[in-house]
């Protein structure tokens, strides 16, 4: 091996003879050799592009490590050199040698690397040549490995990168092929545990010196269990085999030779060049080369990144750009790129392309990422980089997981004990078959013979027989560990995924979709949830903004008006509720409107309670129809809005018209419609209101923007805009019309009051009160305020914005002062208010869950006002809540100071609840006294920034211990790692089982990592699907999926296991009863035949039925009382403790089948003078009293029985008696008339009763008295559920739940700008232009909006929670906040 090609140090641990200062020194000098040559070797010749360095860096470790520059073996001459293929020998050593070695960096290893050259004349020598990464010190580091540290693409030139052998674009998430199926599948099974130690067994009973048994009474249930186990593996690596066919065979156009050819997604590599048109997905992480846009612009939509639906900009190089879609020309391209090694960074992105002997700069801007879709750009050419798994995509999408439940991993500690058991009674029948063959045994060797193989001395004698006793008992005794437990398991998850699959009460008429189990072993882990993290956008809501109320001038527009009682409706789609309009109701004439009445409040009137509430089919919206441009799909139902703006009131026009015009919103023709493409949803909700009352924005240029105004075309010469960010938190545009000069201002409103005139107090205070009353409803609240200019003003003012603009120092300061010069003295117009709408059942779902005791993170990328507003819109923040923190510190120590305070708040407010507790109360669901609440909890709020710093190991500890004391957290701004991450915390500390929900490909880390994994069929793509557990078409029918099916799986479960070792242990133990009657000589007491088909078919059926169908209430009961899901939470229904229950009730069962009958049969003589004291006889006797007593206890244990239940526990005796005659008479077996024989006296029946009521009267007495005296609130809601059933009712109890939407305190709600700067600058340059769009009358336009629920707010509360402070000079310091109140759910009827 040449020093000079790996520059890295062996130093050897010298373990016999410790090394001598000599030695040292000399090692030491050869060491500074190796760096000085390293040195000189890297500054000269070559560079590798793999080569082993220090894996210790902090920042290699974070992936934000500087470009390191090219890669590629280069000859002197500059010509590529063939990469060296790796000794197999090499690598071996390296291996081994790292065992023993310690590897010290050096400055060498950094030294290897250099930068590529810079043409003098480089287009790019503005920006900063790329540096080879310094990597920290890192003392000591084991063993060596390989990799990447940079990366060299050539375009169109597939030999030059395959030397590097870079991924393809194939995705694979199978385990298995055809040919590696059947030995990958059992070398897993024989992993299990319980599957190896059988595999041993079989082996044993085919040694006939130790075994009693046939080697079938193991070798069927183990075939069975494995074929079983293999069928559904098979069956799941098939589905994942079809969702990457469906991946990996979209097609792509490719350039080959200067031509596009349609080619898979799967045979894409990195260099190639494609082509995609507008609305497809990107196939690989791409450097854009041209567009159809002007100036190489084009537009992408990231949901499946981040989650975030609204358009993004990114630009080619404008020298790329001018080859357009000349594809013989991009064809020729060879332009070489060294770039970044794949990471997970979805915003940076670091490279330099050399073309033509010019070198220019990369970054994140000229990259489309594989996930994203082309909006808006009808066709782009790029430069595939990454491909495959390393992609953005696939690099945040984190490692697929083996994931187990909680109820496997207890089995498995169980197993063990069992394992331990046996060998401990095997050891025990050993001792005592030494001690009986030495004083009895060697006195019957005429009668009882011993074996050849056996020494005739009685001492060695005995001691053989003894030993070869041990592993014949293991084999008679191997029951005890059940192998029919695994096959049991793996049925009855399989048929529990068909039922899930299979609930109508599950299915999405909308969409078409149903609930689905992807995985079948994780079922009951749905019963022990006690974490949610769901991701929000897509997840909790549809994604679709709404135009939903307004406040022009003072008056407040949105609300329906009862016109008898002045009282304001609660309006939905398809409903109106208030029993004072029943008069004005067609409903008495029409009969598509049906009235049902209700005891329920819903008027929002002080005067309405005891009132009688209906409920009409349906509401009449306004109609907008005489407007051309109108969409069908927008829904508003206060008729005076359209009244105002008919009768052409001022304040009204100037309202649309600023939503009209102040925007940067792009007009775009499809299939000769017209539609708008935003930088936010938010955004094309008020133009597309503005469209619908007839003001619609038609076109716009650089320099003008161009409307119609109730039929009339109005053209404004634009100015200049003044684009919204995070800091100034509003959005300005200067026009020009009829030679009136006109801003036009839009952002939140704490931002656009302070900039008002001092003379609209009046205004602004009813302004105020109606922004209090949208914010309290969970809207999202934006102002308007326009200011006339004078020219002198603003041609000084344009001036001096120039001069600012042009700054080289401090330009973004100076712009935000020549901002607030022209922004200020403005005239407030109103307010909108837009609802987020949130997905049907949201709300309800997330108070049920929260009512079961779960607790629930938001993990979201969007802003923090956004989530909050979500927050209180879902109930996950309520006003019952005691606190809502928010930590927003940038700084570790903000964040330390302010977790450290929220944690102490916490712990007081703890300490003084217990002080000051009141009485305890009687809970109106269970009847019993309760422990009083305290409070409602706690909800954090907290940045991603300062997230950063909480997952920190030095305060994770307190984040934790902070966010666990809280019922709800949401997390914003967050990167999909550091979702994983958050997942990962809690699973690590808190021990307990989480569920991560999400609908896009930024969810899909999140969602792998977590113990269950949920994916939402939406509207971002399937990747969360495809990476989930479980998928559903809504967030709502997790409420059915968890509190349903996940409880009944836990339940059924449970159950299913403690009857299983019951009954195992019931059956086997006989055996060890009888070895003190056989001398210990491992005799079986059952014949060999029942042994084998005990478990697979005399009681399989019925425990079977058992862990399928059975259930302690009905669906209807599991949603209305959610503490049923409860007991998950501890473990209580399957535990060491239980199980230790129903091993002792399985030892005692056996006790009494074996003693009873013994000492009835011991001297037994039938009447007529037959012996009874038959060995056969006597086996038959205790087999089948075991059936009947085995198969009454399960009879007892069913709680829901149903036509299959009493077919299977009644036919199971039946299949009983039906093949032991069968196989003894049929087919001539050994126990040939034993049976008969005994059930034609009555002995058998008399011993039968006996036993029978001595094994089950106790457990009647037992469970009697516990439901009488104890009764759980599942036995009390069972009682009501039967009751109910016998009632014969006339008319049925209808649980009522309150409405979703209740008034709350106020909370300002920020209006979602996009999260990055608008396309304003791009408007007003012109770059973003294609040409000056001509009108187009007459078109049709449809944009889906939809109109939800609203209500009145309600008083502001002076309980705020508390905000803790960002501010650096202050940290820790809490500000406050105030929150809104959402309704609670009652749990009882």
């Amino acid at each position: 091996m040449e020093e000079d090609e790996d520059s890295f140090e062996l130093e050897v641990f010298e373990v016999d003879e410790p090394a001598t200062p000599d030695e040292v020194s000399e090692r030491r000098t050869r060491r500074h050799r190796r760096r000085r040559r390293a040195k000189s070797f890297g500054s000269a010749g070559p560079t590798r592009s793999r080569s082993s360095v220090s894996v210790c860096s902090s920042e290699a470790a974070r992936g934000d490590q500087p470009l390191v520059p090219p890669a590629t073996p280069e000859t002197p001459g500059g010509a590529p050199e063939a990469a060296r293929p790796t000794s197999t020998f090499r690598s071996s050593l390296l291996n081994v040698l790292g065992k023993l070695v310690i590897w010290r960096s050096s400055s060498s290893a950094s030294a290897r690397h250099r930068a590529p050259p810079t043409p003098p004349h480089s287009l790019a020598s503005t920006q900063p040549p790329l540096q080879p990464p310094q990597p920290e010190p890192c003392e000591y580091l084991r063993g060596f490995l390989a990799i990447e540290t940079e990366r060299r693409i050539r375009a169109n030139d597939r030999e030059f990168n395959a030397q590097f052998h870079y991924a393809n674009n194939l995705i694979k998430t199978s385990k298995y092929s055809v040919l590696t199926f059947l030995p990958l599948n059992l070398f897993e099974q024989f992993q299990r545990l319980a599957n190896f130690y059988f595999l041993c067994l079989l082996v044993l009973q085919m040694i006939p010196a130790i075994s009693s048994l046939t080697p079938v009474t193991t070798a069927v249930p183990l075939i069975g269990v494995l074929a079983l186990t293999a069928v559904k593996d098979a069956y799941d690596d098939y589905q994942r085999h079809v969702s990457d066919s469906q991946v990996n065979n979209r097609k792509s156009l490719t350039l080959r030779d200067g031509k596009l050819v349609e080619e898979k997604w799967a045979q894409v590599q990195v260099g190639d060049v494609i082509r995609m048109e507008n609305d497809q997905f990107v196939a690989a992480d791409m450097l854009l080369l041209s567009t159809s846009e002007p100036n190489g612009l084009c537009y992408i939509e990231t949901a499946e990144l981040d989650g975030e639906t609204n358009l993004k900009c990114r630009q080619c190089l404008l020298e790329t750009a001018e080859m357009g879609q000349d594809d013989a020309r991009i064809g020729a391209f060879n332009g070489e790129i060294v770039c970044e090694t794949p990471n997970n960074l979805l915003n940076k992105y670091e490279g330099v392309l050399t073309w033509e002997g010019k070198s220019y700069a990369l970054d994140n801007d000229k990259v489309v990422l594989r996930g994203c879709v082309l909006r808006n750009t009808q066709w782009c050419y790029g430069m595939v980089i990454f491909a495959g798994k390393d992609t953005k995509l696939m690099q945040n999408s984190g490692k697929t997981k083996f994931k187990r439940t909680s109820i496997d991993r207890l089995l498995n500690f169980i197993i063990i004990g069992i394992v331990f058991f046996l060998l401990s009674m095997c050891l025990f029948c050993t001792i005592a078959c030494g001690f009986w063959e030495t004083i009895t045994g060697r006195h019957f060797q005429i009668y009882l013979p011993w074996d050849k193989l056996v020494p005739t001395d009685p001492i060695e004698g005995a001691t053989v027989i003894a030993l070869l006793v041990f592993f014949s008992y293991t084999i008679v005794l191997n029951t005890v560990v059940p192998i029919s437990l695994y096959v049991s398991v793996e049925v009855i998850r399989f048929v529990q995924s068909f039922l899930i699959n299979w609930d109508e009460n599950m299915y999405h008429e909308k969409s078409g979709t149903s609930a689905k189990a992807r995985t079948t072993c994780l079922n009951e882990e749905l019963g022990q949830i006690e974490y949610i993290f769901s991701d929000k956008t897509g997840t909790l809501t549809q994604n679709i903004m709404t135009f939903n109320k307004c406040s022009i001038g003072e008056k407040c527009y949105g609300d329906v008006i009862d016109e008898q009682t002045g009282d304001i409706l609660e309006v939905t789609e398809g409903r109106v509720e208030n029993a004072s309009s029943l008069s004005s109701l067609p409903g008495s004439t029409q009969p598509s409107t049906f009235v049902h009445l209700y005891n329920g409040l819903t008027s929002k009137s002080p005067s309405a309670p005891g009132t009688l509430a209906i409920r009409v089919s349906s509401t009449i919206p306004v109609d907008f129809s005489e407007n051309p441009d109108f969409e069908p799909e927008f829904r508003f139902y206060d008729k005076s809005l359209l009244e105002a703006v008919r009768r052409k009131d001022e304040t009204v026009h100037s309202f649309f018209k600023l939503l009209a015009l102040c925007h940067t919103v792009m007009p775009d023709e499809k299939s000769g419609k017209l539609e708008y493409q935003a930088q936010s949803p938010d955004e094309a909700a008020l133009v597309s209101a503005a469209r619908n009352f007839g003001f619609v924005f038609k076109e716009r240029s650089p320099n003008s923007i161009t409307i119609d105004v109730m039929g009339e075309r109005e053209v404004y010469e634009l100015l200049c805009i003044l684009d919204f960010n995070n800091v100034r938190k509003r959005m300005s545009v200067i026009l020009r019309k009829d030679g009136k000069l006109r801003l036009f201002c839009k952002g939140a409103d704490n931002v656009i009051y302070e900039r008002l005139k001092p003379d609209s107090d009046a205004r602004k205070t009813k302004t105020q009160d109606n922004l209090n009353k949208f914010a309290s409803e969970g809207l999202r609240t934006l102002c308007l305020a326009v200011r006339d200019l004078e020219d002198d003003f603003f041609n000084d003012w344009k001036n001096r914005h120039q001069a600012a603009a042009l700054s080289l120092d401090n330009r973004d300061e100076k712009l935000d002062s020549i901002y607030e010069e022209i922004e200020k003295d403005m005239t407030l117009l109103g307010a909108t208010a837009i609802e987020d709408k949130l997905q049907d059942g949201v709300p309800q779902a997330i108070s049920k869950l929260a009512q079961a005791g779960i607790k629930i993170w938001v993990l979201t990328g969007d802003k923090q006002e956004t989530a909050i507003n979500i927050g209180y819109s879902c109930q996950l923040l309520t006003d019952d809540m005691a606190e809502v923190f928010i930590v927003d510190g940038n700084l570790y120590e903000d964040v330390e100071q302010q977790l450290g305070r929220l944690r102490d708040m916490i712990n007081n407010s703890e300490k003084s609840d217990g002080v000051n507790g009141g009485p305890t109360a009687v809970s109106v669901v269970t009847f019993s006294v309760e422990e009083p609440e305290v409070s409602g909890g706690y909800a954090l709020v907290i940045n991603g920034h300062s997230l950063v710093h909480a997952l920190h190991p030095s305060l994770e500890k307190i984040f934790l211990e902070a966010a666990s004391q809280c019922k709800s957290v949401i997390c914003c701004r967050v990167t999909p790692l550091q979702k994983a991450m958050v997942v990962e915390l809690i699973k690590k500390n808190k021990h307990a089982v989480t569920l991560a929900i999400g609908d896009g490909a930024n969810d899909v880390s999140m969602i792998k990592a977590a113990h269950i994994g949920v994916g939402i069929s939406g509207q971002e793509g399937l990747q969360a699907v495809l990476a989930s557990d479980y998928s559903l078409p809504q967030f709502r029918f997790l409420e059915r999926l968890l509190l349903v099916h996940g409880r009944w799986s836990y339940f059924r479960m449970c159950k299913f296991l403690r009857y299983f070792f019951y009954k195992n242990f019931a059956f086997t133990l006989c055996h060890f009863w009888f070895a003190f009657f056989c001398g210990f000589s491992a005799q079986t007491l059952f014949d060999p035949i029942f042994i084998s088909f005990y478990n697979l078919f005399y009681t399989a059926l019925p425990v079977m039925s058992l862990g399928v169908f059975d259930q302690d209430v009905n669906d209807k009961n599991s949603l209305s009382y959610p503490k049923l899901y409860t007991p998950g939470h501890q473990d209580l229904l399957f535990n060491k403790k239980e199980f230790l229950k129903s091993a002792m009730h399985g030892f005692f069962t056996s006790c009494i089948l074996f003693l009873v009958p013994y000492g009835t049969y011991i001297d037994g003589v039938s009447p007529k003078g037959h012996a009874l004291s038959d060995h056969m006889l006597f086996g038959s006797v205790v087999a089948t009293i075991l059936i009947i007593v085995v198969t009454a206890q399960i009879a007892l244990d069913t709680a829901y029985w149903t036509w299959w239940s009493h077919f299977t526990i009644w036919g199971s005796l039946c299949i009983y008696f039906t093949f032991t005659f069968i196989c003894n008479y049929v087919f001539g077996g050994p126990y040939i008339g034993s049976l008969t024989k005994a059930m034609s006296e009555p002995t058998f029946w008399f011993t039968t009763l006996l036993t029978v009521t001595i094994l089950i009267v106790p457990v009647l007495a037992w469970r009697f008295y516990f439901v009488d005296v104890k009764p759980t609130l599942s036995d009390r809601v069972r009682l009501k559920q039967r009751l109910e059933s016998l009632r014969s009712r006339q008319s049925q109890d209808i649980l009522r739940t309150p409405s979703a939407r209740r008034t709350r305190r106020s909370i300002r709600s920020g209006y979602a700008f996009a999260h990055q700067e608008g396309f304003g600058r791009l408007i007003t340059s012109g770059k973003i232009m294609r040409k000056i769009p001509r009108p187009n009358v007459g078109t049709d336009f449809s944009f889906p909006l939809s109109f939800g629920s609203s209500n009145l707010g309600g008083s502001m509360s002076p309980r705020k929670p508390v905000v803790a402070s960002s501010s650096s000079s202050n940290a820790g310091a809490f500000t406050t906040l105030a929150p809104p109140e959402i309704p609670g759910f009652n749990e009882q009827s």
